[in-house]
């Protein structure tokens, strides 16, 4: 009892942050992998916050209090999942970078667990989700460009952005056919000629 109050009043103040690593840490990795296993499981039960807590061995209550509802939840574990495992292949040619990431982007954003993923990530209430997955992307087109030399007629990672990633998620997102590698590779090529 002592400890729960103490807990409270921390909070209250404000003046306990979340330890990498410590128990707020282990709590949401066990969340996170309770809705993985879900997710794996062909006759489990639906993907629900008591199932979700039951698993993960909480209460539901802490995903509520935590995420606010499953969407949000869902939204998180999704933009987690879409972070890259690895820096973008270096070939010692940016542009032959730029054209392999753009495939295997093209590829699993346009993968049927791609869209599911990204319509989890759009499904919740925090903008910051989406952002986190623009970041990513950010983050992995910066690195490419930054092979490239001081005298490369490299676009920036804006025109890129705009000019080959939009109208590529566009397409993922809002239409039935997905975008395939030749018409992902003709954006980039009329950007890198504008």
């Amino acid at each position: 009892m002592q400890v729960i109050e103490k807990t409270k009043n921390n909070e209250v103040a404000g003046s306990v942050a979340a330890r990498p690593g410590g128990r707020s840490a282990r709590i949401q990795a066990a969340i996170f992998k309770a809705v993985e296993e879900l997710r794996q499981a062909p006759d489990g039960p639906d993907m629900t916050v008591p199932a979700i807590a039951a698993r993960a061995g909480v209460t539901p209550s802490t995903i509520y209090r935590r995420w606010g509802s499953l969407n949000e939840l869902l939204a998180q574990v999704a933009a987690k999942n879409l972070r890259p495992d690895a820096p973008p292949e270096a070939t010692g040619d940016w542009r032959k970078d730029l054209e392999i990431w753009l495939h295997q982007f093209v590829e699993e954003m346009s993968s049927e667990p791609g869209r599911a993923m990204l319509r989890e990530v759009l499904g919740g209430e925090r903008e910051e989700n989406a952002g986190q997955c623009s970041a990513y992307t950010r983050q992995q087109l910066d690195a490419i460009l930054d092979r490239a030399g001081d005298g490369s007629q490299a676009p920036t990672t804006d025109k890129l952005l705009d000019g080959v990633i939009a109208p590529v998620m566009y397409r993922i997102l809002f239409t039935s056919a997905a975008p395939d590698h030749d018409y992902a590779c003709a954006l980039l090529q009329r950007t890198l000629e504008a």
